[in-house]
């Protein structure tokens, strides 16, 4: 097949584009991604057997929904004006398109006209996170106007796969979509980049150095200010905590901004988005992994990519109490601390550094777990969805994808 990946994201970095991108590429299918790129990236590149074609420049820094939606705006038109001029010269067989926003599915319509079946999955449930970006409540116009967009979306879209399952139950009950054109599929790591036998470091314990990592978007949902204010309180206590924050967004200024007014410059450093490559081999210098989500809104659905990413490395994992992690890392998967708490935060990350065999406990309960839970054990029940749908291969029943 000639399939595009089409996603509002840095493909280096996003781990859930390029699994697919790569994984259609590695059997022989002919793949592009159209994405964004970052200041002195080349425009075309390619990568691990996928051509990357990097349409617009971005920066994460909107501070409001205007400064947002005219950055999504200008992403949406000129996706749509690569594909357009593809359509009679390189029309797809399938284009994957990858929210936010919902409405990027539209920039497809003359692939569409052509012949190309189209793919809408859903990173996040639109609505929600709006409103927790920007604090706008669910009876609002904009919030009512953003799941209808989602309705159109799907509507337009061939097939809608979901991150989640609880965001599938999100918009199954608000009738966006029938159950028989959803499925799920989970952020699996990718065992070829995330891997138990690459650890290098083993746990130390408060009187050593004992490094923390969160990796991840810099938005306020995810709790890193959290995480920071957690260092802070354990300066004494714990002289050799360090912590590493990976990643941009939005909040990357106030976080800074923090980390001076606490004086902890020597404790947490800050480093921009890098490559996933780059990521795990962090990881695997690191002691533990923090999961710091705020639980109130849509950060009680939001799946943690990095809680996977964790686990596959043998990492430990510390994360907030919310609705999704509960559902599926119960049962001793994740030590879990009070969601928004930053009292509790410190008070479980001094346990778990005073507890060894609690931290080998946690690497023991997730080796089963991820075994099962991974890219390569799942990649081909996505080749015969997209087979399916473009009837490269005996069309398939629709059905949730689970675990």
């Amino acid at each position: 097949m000639k399939v595009c990946m089409l996603a509002y994201s840095f493909y280096d970095a996003d781990n859930r584009v390029r699994r697919y991108a790569e994984a259609l590429a590695r059997r022989g299918d002919e793949v592009d991604a159209i994405a964004v790129g970052h200041a002195g990236q080349p425009a075309v590149e390619t990568i691990n057997g996928v051509r990357v074609f990097r349409v617009q420049s971005r920066v994460r820094d909107e501070r409001g929904p205007l400064s947002y939606l005219l950055k999504i705006l200008l992403f949406f038109i000129r996706s749509m004006w690569f594909l357009t001029k593809g359509a009679f010269s390189e029309p797809y067989d399938l284009i994957h398109v990858h929210n936010l926003p919902d409405f990027e599915v539209f920039a497809t319509v003359f692939q569409r006209m052509r012949g190309a079946r189209v793919i809408h999955d859903m990173h996040e449930v639109v609505p929600e996170f709006y409103a927790s970006k920007f604090k706008i409540g669910e009876r609002s116009m904009i919030f009512r106007l953003l799941a209808l967009v989602e309705k159109l979306s799907i509507a337009f879209a061939d097939h809608v796969i979901v991150v989640n399952h609880l965001v599938e139950e999100t918009v199954l009950n608000r009738g966006s979509v029938r159950p028989e054109k959803c499925s799920v599929i989970l952020n699996y790591p990718d065992p070829r980049i995330f891997w138990r036998s690459a650890r290098k470091r083993m746990s130390t314990g408060r009187d050593g150095e004992f490094v923390i990592c969160y990796p991840g978007t810099l938005s306020r949902h995810q709790g890193v200010d959290l995480a920071v204010e957690a260092v802070g309180l354990l300066r004494e206590r714990a002289p050799g905590l360090k912590f590493l924050i990976i990643g941009d967004g939005p909040e990357r200024e106030n976080l800074k901004k923090l980390i001076r007014e606490r004086g902890l410059e020597d404790r947490v450093s800050l480093t921009g988005l890098v490559p996933l490559e780059e990521v795990a081999e962090v990881m695997a210098t690191i002691d533990l992994g923090v999961v710091p989500k705020r639980k109130e809104g849509f950060g009680d659905i939001a799946f943690s990519t990095k809680t996977m990413e964790f686990m596959a490395m043998g990492v430990p994992v510390l994360a907030s109490r919310t609705r999704i992690d509960e559902f599926y890392f119960g049962g001793g998967k994740v030590e879990f601390f009070e969601s928004g708490n930053a009292s509790d935060l410190a008070e479980k990350i001094l346990a778990l550094m005073d507890e060894p065999e609690r931290m080998t406990e946690l690497r023991r309960n997730c080796a089963g777990f991820i075994a099962k839970n991974n890219w390569t054990a799942k990649e081909e029940e996505y080749f015969a969805l997209v087979d399916g749908i473009t009837r490269k291969a005996r069309p398939m029943e629709c059905a949730a994808l689970s675990m």
